[in-house]
């Protein structure tokens, strides 16, 4: 399978607006968890037996109210370079496409029919939580049916794997979990399902994060370790009302 990460250069404007729009985090807070979030993502696919894809945005496909300070292509590798050992075994490639949906559709679409992979899996870089297991867990599945979809915060999804194509027109538009099923069935493909990992891209899912890191150390099965250190440097934590706080 090839994991392809969709990523967005971690940058001020950019990284996780939602947050910044509903949280106490700031714009450069919420970059500095982006990074950190695509970094877990993108150590857990390289590890896991697919073939990681980063599909980077350039300038292109950037809103124009975006102050970008350098190639959009470097910011990602330096990002890349950081999170692995070596980008040795790592693919870039840019995103097509004038929305989200049609991005990863036009990915997804070419891989399968233009370069005739068998299974090709969209992992979210926001999904900080995910593990080499759940990316090969998905795989296993996409062997029993033709798209697996891994439910997120939000009515989001942290991963969609797929061995034909579908009708991708907005279907990344919240809520994208039930588009995708429903597209998927429209096509007549078969539906599975991989389990269920929290976004940062939402004070919910964040909130899930920070709750399932902190049991995690407590129970000494580490994971998602940049991002637990970002929320660590960033004070954060889930409040009594169940929203995100600091410490």
């Amino acid at each position: 399978m090839i994991v392809v990460v969709p990523v967005d250069p971690p940058w001020d404007g950019l990284a996780l607006p939602s947050l910044v729009e509903t949280t106490p985090l700031t714009e450069s807070e919420a970059s500095l968890l982006s990074e950190a979030a695509t970094a877990d993502v993108l150590r857990a696919a390289a590890a896991s037996g697919g073939d990681l894809l980063v599909n980077y945005r350039d300038e292109g496909t950037l809103p124009d109210d975006v102050d970008v300070g350098e190639e959009p292509e470097d910011a990602i590798r330096d990002l890349a370079a950081d999170a692995l050992e070596g980008l040795e075994e790592v693919r870039f490639e840019r995103q097509v496409g004038s929305t989200r949906s049609a991005r990863i559709g036009n990915t997804v679409t070419h891989l399968l029919e233009r370069e005739e992979v068998g299974t090709v899996g969209v992992l979210e870089p926001t999904a900080s939580l995910v593990g080499r297991s759940d990316i090969d867990g998905a795989a296993m599945g996409l062997r029993r049916h033709d798209v697996v979809l891994g439910p997120s915060s939000g009515g989001r999804v942290s991963f969609a794997g797929f061995t034909d194509t579908i009708d991708f027109a907005e279907a990344y538009a919240t809520p994208a979990l039930s588009t995708l099923a429903r597209r998927t069935r429209a096509a007549g493909l078969d539906l599975g399902f991989a389990p269920v990992i929290p976004s940062v891209a939402t004070e919910s899912g964040l909130c899930a994060t920070v709750a399932a890191l902190e049991a995690r150390e407590i129970a000494g099965r580490p994971g998602g370790e940049a991002t637990a250190a970002t929320i660590e440097e960033l004070g954060l934590a889930v409040g009594e009302d169940g929203r995100l706080e600091r410490r």
